[in-house]
């Protein structure tokens, strides 16, 4: 298999990535609470949800293994280089945050499933393995725009709640390096499906795929995590106008994947997959129940 074409931009950027924003150290945070009990009430349950899923990147790390066999170097820089290591920091400050307030050590989900399994397998074909790719971008695209607009809101939050420490230690920190995870993949899924590397029949495949497998980030396909990402739009005050954060959630898979439907600002699957998570928070709360 050819490598994929990768633009000196991309690789650019992944380089610069590396070089001004290396993994934040756990010593480097001022874990100084003012009202614990405040800050656990208010985004506990959300903090909760983002250390778990930030600790869930050495999962993503081995689906990537499976879904790109044949991983370009920038790819492969990329994730193991800058994105790895950043997030699995993200995901231990603030597992540590949640612990000082008196919660339970998050549990990631760190086995591969079955259905990525068959996917890779199907992989190791190089037209599957392209529109592999694109998915795999698509989704990162839709994941750290979710984490962004999080950690936009809990970092006002927390400065509403006079928690400095926090806002200005470990949230400012970490909503830093997130857009530049964003960039990575929207350069990427734009560059693939721009340069005409994809055929038609490919296109609509993935077309076809994305919506039957799209989740919001963290939910790994199960109602549980359905109903605690339900829990985290509703904290967060998203859900009081869905269509505006289904539309940065989902905008440039619309622009990628949609074109030929005008006036789609996003597809119908995020805005589904937001109402079932919310309908499923609203029926369950944010417990544990499966």
């Amino acid at each position: 298999m050819a490598e994929p074409v990768t633009s000196q931009r991309i690789l650019e950027h992944v380089q610069r990535l590396g070089e001004e924003h290396p993994p934040i150290e756990l010593d480097s945070v001022d874990r100084g609470i003012r009202d614990p009990r405040a800050v656990a009430e208010r985004y506990g349950h959300v903090i909760d949800y983002l250390a778990r899923v930030e600790l869930e990147v050495d999962r993503n790390v081995l689906e990537l293994l499976v879904l790109l066999p044949d991983v370009s170097e920038v790819d492969r820089m990329f994730y193991a280089d800058v994105w790895q290591p950043q997030e699995i920091q993200h995901g231990l400050i603030l597992d540590r945050l949640q612990q000082d307030l008196g919660r339970a050590a998050a549990e990631p989900v760190l086995d591969v499933s079955y259905k990525m399994r068959i996917m890779g397998a199907l992989a190791h074909f190089s037209a599957i393995q392209d529109i592999a790719r694109l998915l795999y971008y698509l989704t990162g695209a839709s994941t750290e725009r979710q984490a962004v607009l999080a950690y936009n809101t809990i970092h006002s939050g927390m400065t509403e709640l006079g928690e400095t420490a926090i806002a200005e230690t470990i949230i400012a920190p970490i909503r830093r390096q997130e857009p530049g995870h964003f960039a990575f993949y929207r350069m990427s899924a734009t560059e693939l499906v721009r340069s005409g590397a994809l055929r038609p029949w490919q296109l609509y495949l993935a077309r076809v795929l994305r919506e039957k497998t799209y989740n919001l980030v963290g939910t790994n396909g199960q109602d549980r995590y359905r109903a605690q990402m339900g829990g985290v739009v509703t904290a967060l005050g998203f859900d009081t106008d869905l269509d505006k954060y289904a539309r940065e959630v989902g905008r440039i898979e619309a622009q990628l994947l949609w074109a030929h439907e005008r006036g789609m600002d996003f597809p119908p699957y995020v805005m589904r997959a937001l109402r079932e998570s919310i309908d499923l928070y609203r029926e369950r709360g944010f417990g544990d129940a499966a």
